[in-house]
């Protein structure tokens, strides 16, 4: 994910320290932990060949990636619905190779949708997509609804009647990244208040260059989280640290679910930061979240080839 990069000359200059959380989120959230508090914590993708010799075997093929992204993670932000609309059938196929694992899929809207023209006019191709997300049946997660950085709150009524048109049996988090809808008071106010009434999420991005999209609301007793590192580099860890401290506390305050995607600049490290994040929240939070497992390193000529 490209928004909000920044050069890593850059990086230091910036307050990464999260936002103040709003007062209005005591009204969202019961104030006593929950006796099993959901946290999945995932990519983007399910299969980079970068992770063969790390959590995928060595020579594995990309047919079994799924299968076996699944049995390292308990979740995927699944982007390539975004620029596809997939059948029933094709989604069927992947959930036959993750069932059982307690896996969810948290698909984000086709693009045809939310970034070709308007939101008016999309009944049909939102029922489609939406068709297809039905093969997921118990293993769906929240559906992410992006809209491109031209969206404005001056078409906050397009989003509200798009927004009240979908089926209130899925849970849909919106990412918007217009400044305004943030800088603004009063749009943010209206689209917090819309949001709550209708049980609708609204994400948040932590990324470097835009900070704002931090905003800490919850609008929903649920999060979903877009995390976008700089490459491993120093500050990364730290921001981690202080997410976990974020969630504990939202943990300890009743919250139901967390949804946590990693979208790094050089996703072939994605196993080993994921580890540190999973290893360190399981710790800290007193949670059992399934974490990577590595496979063990050729150390011979004899296993290069056998």
């Amino acid at each position: 994910m490209e928004f909000g990069r920044v050069s890593e000359r850059e990086l230091a200059l910036i307050n990464f320290t999260l936002p103040f959380e709003p007062l209005s989120n005591k009204e969202i959230l019961s104030g006593s932990r929950k006796a099993s508090p959901k946290v999945f914590v995932g990519c983007s993708k399910w299969g980079r060949s970068e992770w063969v010799g790390k959590i995928f075997p060595y020579k594995m093929e990309e047919k079994d990636f799924l299968e076996t992204y699944a049995n390292n993670y308990n979740s995927i932000e699944l982007n390539t619905t975004h620029y596809k609309i997939h059948s029933s059938r094709t989604m069927d196929k992947w959930a036959e190779k993750t069932t059982r694992k307690g896996f969810l899929y948290c698909p984000k809207m086709y693009k045809g949708i939310t970034h070709e023209g308007g939101l008016y006019g999309k009944k049909s191709l939102t029922d489609d997509f939406l068709a297809g997300l039905a093969a997921f049946r118990e293993q769906l997660g929240p559906i992410l609804i992006q809209l491109n950085e031209s969206f404005t709150p001056k078409k906050k009524i397009e989003l509200f009647d798009f927004l009240k048109s979908l089926p209130t049996k899925y849970q849909f988090f919106v990412e918007l990244r217009h400044l305004e809808w943030f800088s603004n008071s009063d749009a943010k106010n209206e689209l917090i208040t819309f949001l709550k009434e209708h049980k609708i999420g609204l994400a948040m991005t932590d990324t470097s260059g835009r900070r704002d999209c931090v905003h800490m609301h919850l609008t929903v007793p649920k999060v979903f989280i877009r995390y976008v590192g700089n490459g491993t580099h120093d500050t990364d860890y730290a921001r981690i640290d202080k997410w976990i401290e974020k969630i504990k506390l939202w943990i300890e305050d009743g919250i139901e679910e967390v949804y946590f995607f990693m979208h790094l600049l050089d996703e072939a490290n994605f196993p080993e930061f994921s580890l540190y994040m999973i290893d360190k929240l399981n710790d800290v939070c007193g949670l059992s979240i399934k974490k990577p497992v590595f496979v063990k390193k050729r150390n011979s000529i004899f296993q290069l080839f056998f």
